[in-house]
Order: structure tokens, then sequence, then C-alpha cells
């Protein structure tokens, strides 16, 4: 299952897990009015794409201005998006995220995947932040804690804590 950032948040929210207000756009119009929606004059517009690495290649900007939201819908909207994960081809980018900025006091990783080898779900975490996970394995390694999960038995408390 592949989802984008504003369709996690989503699932997030309805678990009453709090997310940063934000809205999903897929036009530059459709970019502004959502920005204008939220008012403000303080943004963070995300392309939403299935790769990691967006930020790196501009894919994820702070903006401060209705005009630069536009700007960065107009730039990316209907593009590819090319990152270390994507490849040379890169993949197309059809959707972006406006959201409200946060202040920031920790960043946690956590990802669920599925491990081909275990043929089982697999859980990673790191209380190092994710910006630049791989970077973290490569060099700390010590930092990220797996936990592989039973299908039968799902995942256990002790694994969370």
């Amino acid at each position: 299952m592949n989802l984008h950032e504003f369709q996690a948040k989503a699932l997030l929210r309805e678990y009453v897990i709090p997310v940063p207000a934000g809205e999903v756009a897929d036009s530059v119009a459709s970019a502004v009015a959502a920005a204008q929606r939220m008012g403000g004059n303080d943004w963070v517009v995300k392309v939403q794409a299935h790769a990691g690495g967006r930020g790196k290649v501009g894919g994820v900007k702070r903006v401060n201005t209705v005009s630069a939201v536009e700007q960065f819908a107009r730039q990316w909207l209907g593009q590819r998006l090319v990152t270390v994960q994507t490849g040379a081809a890169g993949i197309p980018v059809n959707q972006v995220l406006i959201e409200a900025p946060l202040r920031i006091q920790r960043e946690l990783y956590l990802s669920v995947l599925v491990d081909r080898e275990h043929e089982r779900v697999m859980m990673i975490a790191s209380s190092a932040g994710g910006m630049d996970i791989e970077e973290v394995a490569r060099t700390t390694p010590e930092k990220i804690l797996t936990a592989v999960i039973d299908p039968l038995v799902g995942v256990q408390a002790y694994q969370c804590r």
C-alpha cells in the first residue's frame, strides 16, 4: 500500500492523532484557494509523491505569501520529481499539500513496511528523526529500532514500548 502524506495524515486524524491543518491541491488555483481558506501568511507546501528526499530537491518549502504558494504549485504540478529514490526518470507530481507550519520540538521517524525477506510487516523507528534516515542507518545504526510483526498476533504492546 502506498499512501501519500496527506492520506496518511487523514488516517491519523480519524484516530484523533494531532496533525497540522492542511489541504491537498491538484491545480494551481486550488492550491491558492487552500492557502487563502487556511488564512495567515505562513505555509509549508509539499509535493505529494511516493519517494523520500523530496525536501532535498526543493519539493518541500516554507513560504510566506499566497503568490509563493502559487509559484510552488506552478513549478511542480504536472512535472516529475527526481530524487535518489526515484531514479533519473522521476515520478509524476499530481498533487501538493499546503499545511500550517508547526514549531518542531522533536523529530521522530516511524515506518511500517513489508520485509520481503521475512515475509512479514516490519516497523522501523528512530529518535534521530527522518530527514536523513539512510545516513543514520549507515553511520549510527544503533539509533534505529526494528520490530518484525507476527501476522497471527499483530503489533504487540511491548513492541510499541
